[in-house]
């Protein structure tokens, strides 16, 4: 009986018509190049390289006027360990519900290109790599930092996703840490106002972020079992006000960060003036509750965060 590829889901043998017999083949650069392209996919490199940013961020604002590149470099190599293997997991727990979901369908897991038994270790083994990296490269408390983070979102947010509409708010709480992570690797325990500062900052932000996805997917998401906000809300008034309510705390933000420290009134003021750009979006959809309005909504997130981050930078950098 001929022996099947299991990892690519097709026969690793080929049978020749004319004799019936067999003959091994290689794998084709194109099946391999699948292959990784699959489990590069689990790893949601497009978040990952979000985070670093943020984790960079967070490190070179804490480490002051010199910054050692070496820990910056060990902070991200074992902090994109972390993220790619959290986010690994994270398919693996959701594989069923994806594969109810119209815009997940065709992952790698529900569609069987990848094995539960496959992506369980590939996870388990960057998490377990990063975690290890962290800890013989950069001071303890930026490790911890690591390991609340992938914890809370693979154990607590992840299944939280199915139990309550809150879990967005719960779940912003890992996503916050990045910056966090990259500020202990600077200094430790040290001056962390600054590091709570730039926490505040991203948790706040993922909020409507994450309300503005929620209710372009509602009725994907409440057919697959999530339980998210827009779910319930047929009007769109709830997610409207939740959206409305957290951009408008995203605009005197920059003035925490001045008060700790970490920037000057040059950031404060310029992201004051992009959080008032958020803001209007987020009035914009709860004027008209379309996922047109929604969209626009999540664009204006997605320029939120790296113009602010990148205020910040400057800011300090020419302070020193």
């Amino acid at each position: 009986m001929m022996k099947m590829d299991l990892v690519a889901g097709v026969d690793s043998r080929e049978v020749l018509p004319a004799s019936g017999s067999t003959v091994e083949i290689s794998d084709s650069p194109g099946r391999s190049l699948a292959r990784f392209s699959d489990y590069f996919e689990l790893t949601k490199p497009r978040i990952a390289v979000m985070a670093l940013f943020t984790v960079a961020a967070g490190y070179l604002l804490g480490a002051g006027a010199n910054p050692d590149l070496r820990i910056l470099f060990h902070t991200l190599v074992g902090a994109g360990l972390v993220a790619a293997g959290g986010s690994v997991l994270n398919h693996l727990y959701e594989r069923r519900i994806d594969a109810r979901m119209k815009r997940t369908a065709n992952r790698p897991l529900p569609t069987g290109r990848v094995t539960p038994e496959q992506a369980a270790a590939f996870g388990a083994a960057l998490s377990g790599a990063g975690l290890a990296y962290l800890l013989a490269t950069v001071p303890t408390a930026g490790f911890l930092a690591a390991a609340i983070t992938i914890t809370t979102y693979v154990l607590v947010y992840t299944p939280l996703k199915t139990v309550t509409e809150w879990n967005t708010f719960v779940g912003a709480v890992p996503g916050a840490l990045p910056p966090v992570i990259g500020w202990c690797s600077a200094r430790g325990w040290s001056g962390m106002e600054g590091g709570a500062a730039l926490f505040a900052i991203l948790f706040v932000w993922q909020l409507p972020h994450f309300m503005a996805i929620a209710w372009m997917y509602r009725e994907d998401y409440a057919g697959a079992g999530f339980r998210m906000l827009p779910g319930k809300d047929s009007t769109g008034i709830r997610t409207a006000t939740t959206m409305i309510a957290t951009t408008l705390l995203l605009v005197p933000m920059g003035l925490l960060v001045q008060a700790t420290g970490v920037g000057g009134w040059a950031s404060a003021i310029g992201s004051a003036l992009a959080g008032m750009y958020f803001l209007r979006r987020a009035i914009g959809f709860g004027i008209e509750r379309t996922d047109q309005q929604a969209r626009r909504v999540l664009r204006a997130s997605l320029l939120y965060l790296p113009v602010v981050f990148g205020l910040i930078l400057v800011d300090a950098f020419l302070a020193r």
